[in-house]
């Protein structure tokens, strides 16, 4: 045998051996192949999807890591096998990147939330900024300027101001509660376990949203237990208790949105009177009687118990109503500095025609109103088209209009000629971006400034390749509106090119 060879390699490599010299033997061929359920050391050097980190081994294997960080030097489990690359968890931690901290939530790792929590908040700036120039560079086939700084966020912690918990009889149990052997309740009102739909972990404690936020989930749930109100089971599509919402406002107000599977009054009655005895500051508290398959609520009744059907957001004196159905920024203080930012870049002087495409409840249109000559919103929700005017009415807006339908169907020739010509667009569409007959629309609407507002950096810059023959890239923006999470915005300025 030589080099340990096994002899039945001589049936498939060749070694040439010249006065007892060994020649260009390729001492890979030799190397273990990689499989599942193993443990390899590995070092990671950058981010990937779901606040993952990515190294590659000394073959050049493709490794994503959870529970790691860039910079990372560790031992990793590896669980699956994908065409490409593998999949595997930090096993045990050999040298700590400089930019590792300690997570603060107790619950981190295992709900599949804030993912990047034990990343320095500085680094995970970095590695957004860093997100959205490499799409730009490789997707986007432009020239762009030099990336302003990503925006940090005001806040770092309790910075939501929705949240939504589901109920459920099937809790996911830790592997230190498997083997402490005691027998634990397994209703829990918390996020869903990731890739396990049926797996609820229960949450103590969110440091996503401020107070009383912790203080509501928690009460409601002892009280289940208390008075044994039924959770609801996934499988078997029994239970009362299904899912709830919290949501918070700058002004002080919140709302409560309770999602019932059966239908028992008495028991939903004396749930609810408990939750407005211990927390009388809610302002607005509604439920839901939802016993279809899915918990969307969007095609569903909202029945007002007690309070305001809605609770108020303020901004720079407009307010905004916002009802259990509404969307609106999750960041509020950040949804400020970002509108600032579209504001700015739209340039504004008081005489233009600007288009707000996807405008959603209408805040940027409202925002950017008073700057304008008239701003026309289009929305494909028609609950949001109407809770726009509304607020434009409260606001005491008349330079607007609020158009409903479907962006590729509405935004058409006839409806420029019914509106004018645009000087200015603002966009801020879906995560799957612009639809290219809406892009060709523009093309052919030629406004002087496109403003692009994205969550999804990847679909924009392939959205500017289609734009940028007619329009040049003056001004990037990212901004950062979920600390801990992968997640970043980014804000476009384009101007048009006059031959």
């Amino acid at each position: 045998m030589i080099l340990g060879i096994n002899p039945s390699m001589y049936k498939i490599i060749k070694i040439n051996v010249i006065f007892g010299t060994l020649i260009q033997l390729n001492l890979s061929i030799f190397t273990t192949k990689m499989k599942v359920k193993q443990s390899i050391k590995l070092s990671l050097t950058g981010i990937a999807a779901k606040g993952m980190a990515v190294g590659r081994t000394s073959t050049g294997v493709v490794v994503f890591v959870k529970d790691a960080v860039p910079g990372d030097v560790a031992m990793v489990y590896l669980y699956k096998k994908r065409k490409n690359y593998f999949e595997g968890r930090l096993e045990k931690l050999i040298s700590p990147s400089v930019d590792r901290i300690s997570a603060k939530c107790n619950h981190f790792g295992v709900c599949g939330g804030c993912q990047w929590q034990h990343l320095s908040y500085t680094s995970q700036l970095k590695h957004k900024q860093e997100e959205v120039h490499q799409n730009f560079t490789k997707i986007g086939s432009f020239d762009f300027p030099k990336f302003e700084e990503i925006a940090p966020s005001k806040s770092q912690f309790n910075y939501r101001n929705k949240m939504e918990y589901s109920f459920s009889n099937s809790r996911w149990l830790t592997k230190a509660e498997i083997e402490s052997g005691e027998v634990i309740n397994r209703n829990a009102l918390g996020f869903h376990k990731p890739r396990m739909w049926d797996k609820i972990v229960h949450i103590e404690e969110c440091h996503l949203q401020q107070e009383p936020g912790n203080e509501i989930r928690n009460f409601i749930h002892q009280y289940a237990l208390d008075n044994g109100i039924s959770y609801f089971d996934l499988k078997q599509k029994t239970g009362q208790l299904r899912s709830m919402m919290i949501r918070t406002a700058t002004t002080g107000q919140i709302m409560i949105v309770i999602q019932f599977f059966e239908d028992q009054p008495a028991q939903r009655e004396t749930l609810i009177e408990a939750i407005l005895a211990n927390f009388p500051q809610i302002n607005s508290l509604q439920y839901i009687v939802n016993q279809k398959a899915n918990d969307s609520i969007y095609d569903q009744e909202v029945i007002l118990h007690t309070g305001s059907p809605f609770i108020e957001e303020e901004m720079e004196g407009l307010r905004f109503q916002i009802t259990p159905k509404s969307f609106y920024q999750t960041n509020s203080l950040q949804a400020y500095e970002l509108y600032k930012i579209t504001r700015d870049f739209a340039g504004l002087m008081g005489n233009e025609i600007v288009y707000d495409l996807y405008t959603g409840l209408g805040t940027i249109a409202q925002f950017i109103a008073k700057g304008a000559k008239h701003v026309v919103g289009i929305e494909a929700i028609p609950e949001a088209i109407a809770a726009a005017k509304e607020n434009a009415k409260r606001n005491k807006l008349s330079n607007l209009s609020f158009i409903f339908g479907d962006m590729k169907k509405v935004f058409t020739d006839d409806f420029i000629a019914t509106y004018g010509t645009p000087d200015v667009v603002i966009t801020d569409p879906p995560r799957e971006g612009m639809h290219k007959d809406v892009v060709q629309q523009l093309i052919a609407v030629q406004p002087q400034r496109i403003v692009y507002v994205s969550c999804n950096s990847s679909t924009q810059a392939r959205d500017l390749n289609l734009l940028t023959d007619h329009y040049a890239i003056q001004k990037v923006q990212p901004v950062d509106m979920f600390p801990h999470t992968q997640h970043v915005e980014n804000v476009v300025l384009l101007e048009r090119i006059h031959a």
